[in-house]
C-alpha cells in the first residue's frame, strides 16, 4: 500500500504532570488520532471533543478499502496499519482504534508496532455492562460478526446469566457510511423485527451504529442503547494524562467495542474544515491523504459537533446512567491499557 511508508521513530512529548479525572480538558496541548476504515470513528472522536474541549484531533479514514469487515484478517491488520502509520506522523500523544472489526484483526498489530511510544486504544461491545442488569439483551453487529466464534466467546464471557440474541444487521453500517436515511431506517426496522419484545437492553455492536441511535431508540423506545464512544474516550484521555501508568492492568485479550475501552510525533495539526473561530484543530486523512470530513458526516450531530460545535453536547439521546434507557456504555469495562 503506498501510504504505507514510513515508520514512525519520534517519541511522545513529555507530559507536564498527572491531573485529576476533573481537570483532563485543561492538561497542556493534547493530540488524539482515531482509526477506522469509515464514519464509525465519529462518536469516540466527538466524545473526545466532549470530554477534552481543546483536544487536537486526527481522523484517519480509509475510504479506498472500505469496508473493512468484508477483508481478510491480514489485510485489516495491513490496512489499519497504514492508516494508524499516516496519522503516526502528527505525533499523536494516543492512538484510539475506533473500529470493531478492526480491533479483532489488528490490535495486536498496531501495539506491537506502536506501544509504548504511542499508547494503542481499542474498543469491543459493551456486552458486560448491557448484561449488568440481569435482563435479555441483544447484540446488534455486523453479519460478520454475529456468530462469530469472537462474540461468543464475550458473550461466555459476561453474558452468562441472561438470555442473550445475536441480531445480524446487513446494510446498516453502509448505510449510516453513506448517510442514507431512508436505507438506515429499513435496515434498523429489520434489526428490530428480530429483536425479541423481551430485550432491555440493545449492544451496539458496530461503532457505526451508535451514529444511528436516533433511529434506533425510536424503533425500540424504553430500550437502553450500549455503545462504547464514552467509555473508549475516557480510557485514551486518561493513558494520556498518566503517561500510561493503568497499562497492563486489564483483562482479556485485544478485543473490539465493549463501552469497554481496550488500550495496550509533534507538527501542527491544522484544521481540515472549520473549528469555530477559535476551535481546535481537526486534521481528516483519506487513505493517508489530507482531506476533508466526508460530506455523509455531517447527516450526523457527533458529525456536525466536530465541524461546527452547534453545541456543547454531542451525543445523539439523552445522557442517563448505564442501567437506564438511552445511550449508554459508560458502565465497568475490561481494560487491557
Amino acid at each position: 500500500m503506498e501510504f504505507l511508508s514510513r515508520h514512525v521513530t519520534r517519541s511522545r512529548h513529555e507530559r507536564a504532570g498527572r491531573a485529576a479525572a476533573t481537570g483532563l480538558a485543561t492538561v497542556g496541548r493534547m493530540r488524539i488520532a482515531l482509526i477506522n476504515s469509515g464514519l464509525g470513528l465519529l462518536a469516540a472522536a466527538a466524545e473526545l471533543r466532549r470530554q477534552s474541549p481543546g483536544v487536537e484531533l486526527i481522523l484517519a479514514m480509509d475510504p479506498d478499502g472500505m469496508p473493512w469487515g468484508s477483508r481478510t484478517p491480514d489485510d485489516i491488520a495491513h490496512r489499519s496499519l497504514a492508516c494508524a502509520h499516516a496519522a503516526a506522523a502528527y505525533d499523536p500523544d494516543a492512538l484510539v482504534f475506533a473500529c470493531n472489526t478492526g480491533s479483532v484483526h489488528a490490535l495486536d498489530a498496531l501495539r506491537a508496532e506502536f506501544e509504548p511510544r504511542i499508547p494503542v486504544v481499542g474498543t469491543v461491545p459493551a456486552i458486560k455492562p448491557a448484561a449488568a442488569g440481569g435482563h435479555p439483551i441483544a447484540i446488534w453487529a455486523t453479519a460478520a460478526t454475529t456468530g462469530s466464534a469472537y462474540q461468543r466467546a464475550l458473550i461466555a464471557q459476561f453474558a452468562a446469566a441472561v438470555a442473550v440474541t445475536e441480531v445480524p444487521c446487513p446494510g446498516l453500517a453502509d448505510a449510516i457510511n453513506a448517510g442514507d436515511e431512508e436505507a438506515t431506517a429499513t435496515a434498523v426496522a429489520i434489526a428490530a423485527a428480530r429483536t425479541p419484545a423481551q430485550v432491555s437492553a440493545v449492544v451496539l455492536g458496530c461503532t457505526e451504529y451508535e451514529l444511528a441511535a436516533p433511529a434506533i431508540a425510536v424503533a425500540r423506545p424504553g430500550v437502553s442503547l450500549h455503545g462504547s464512544a464514552r467509555a473508549v474516550a475516557a480510557q485514551a484521555l486518561r493513558r494520556v494524562v498518566n503517561g500510561g501508568a493503568d497499562y497492563g492492568k486489564g483483562q482479556g485479550r485485544p478485543q473490539a467495542d465493549h463501552g469497554q475501552p481496550e488500550s495496550g510525533p509533534a507538527g501542527p495539526a491544522g484544521p481540515a474544515g472549520p473549528a469555530g473561530p477559535a476551535g481546535p484543530a481537526l486534521r481528516v486523512l483519506l487513505s493517508g491523504r489530507p482531506g476533508d470530513l466526508p460530506p455523509a458526516a455531517l447527516r450526523y450531530r457527533e458529525g456536525r459537533f466536530l465541524v461546527l460545535r452547534p453545541d456543547p453536547d454531542p451525543d445523539p439521546a439523552p445522557r442517563p446512567d448505564p442501567a437506564g434507557s438511552g445511550l449508554s456504555g459508560a458502565g465497568s469495562s475490561s481494560i487491557r491499557a
